[in-house]
């Protein structure tokens, strides 16, 4: 059996749940209801509504991220320092939640977060003031940066274990202090996994529609609600066919940074 005849599979799947999929959004996006060519469904993203919801959505976004790398750069850098390879108990705390149903980790942060949820029920028992976080940006902050945290830990833990410990004992060796170290040496060289790690969770973050349903109900719609929406309750495809391609440019735009600045996929490869 040759090579080409193994490929079949793969060629099958990837022609059927990517290029047909995609082909289809954008003859969708690219037309109005009687087939004819027409960019009006892009054009409508300059819109007030939907202006907002991708803006809003871009924002929360872009601190959802800020949030995870400030978060996840310090544990990567304790998880790299212990030595721990990558099949041990510490690494797999981090990997665990990704095997959970992401609609019930969510699910999960509701429960805890509404007014009657039990994070309150236990304010409420100590006499405490209790939080209002429910169906604001905070809660769907929160949601994105539980559910996407892994992703930014993991590429920035496995290009920190690729560092040459030589490096940084030289480094030491010639005067330089743990500051100038990390600085010059160790944050320099985990750059690309950095990138990798800011790309898996703002894509993601910016496309959701799940957790700003959930955590952020019906006040507040990103532009991935409105993509929904049109798809499921107004039922037109055209619409939310232009939408998405224009979400598809970010997306775009993520993968050449990343592939500029990662381009051994030092920050992908676990």
């Amino acid at each position: 059996m040759n090579k080409k005849t193994l490929a079949f599979p793969y060629v099958f799947w990837s022609v059927a749940f990517i290029v047909i999929p995609l082909g289809m959004i954008f003859y969708y996006g690219l037309t109005d209801k009687t087939g004819a060519f027409t960019l009006e469904n892009i054009a409508t993203i300059a819109t007030a509504e939907h202006s907002k919801a991708l803006l809003l959505a871009a924002w929360l976004s872009l601190v959802s991220t800020a949030v995870c790398f400030l978060l996840a750069y310090p544990l990567a850098m304790i998880l790299a320092n212990m030595n721990v390879n990558q099949h041990s108990f510490i690494v797999l705390i981090f990997i665990l939640p990704m095997w959970m149903n992401f609609l019930l980790r969510t699910l999960a942060w509701q429960t805890l977060l509404e007014k009657t949820g039990v994070l309150n029920s236990i304010l409420a028992f100590f006499h405490l003031p209790i939080l209002e976080i429910i169906n604001t940006p905070a809660a769907i902050i929160l949601g994105m940066v539980y559910n996407f945290l892994p992703f930014m830990v993991l590429p920035v833990y496995n290009a920190l274990t690729k560092i040459d410990k030589n490096v940084i004992n030289a480094a030491r060796d010639l005067g330089a202090n743990s500051m100038q170290t990390f600085f010059r040496i160790i944050f320099p060289l985990s750059i690309p996994g950095i990138i990798s790690g800011i790309t898996m969770v703002f894509i993601p973050a910016l496309t959701t529609f799940v957790i700003s349903t959930l955590l952020g109900g019906s006040k507040i719609l990103l532009i991935g609600n409105v993509i929904e929406q049109e798809f499921t309750q107004t039922g037109n495809w055209h619409l939310g066919s232009g939408l998405s391609i224009v979400l598809m440019v970010f997306i775009l735009i993520n993968m050449a940074a990343e592939a500029f600045f990662d381009k051994n996929g030092e920050g992908t490869a676990l």
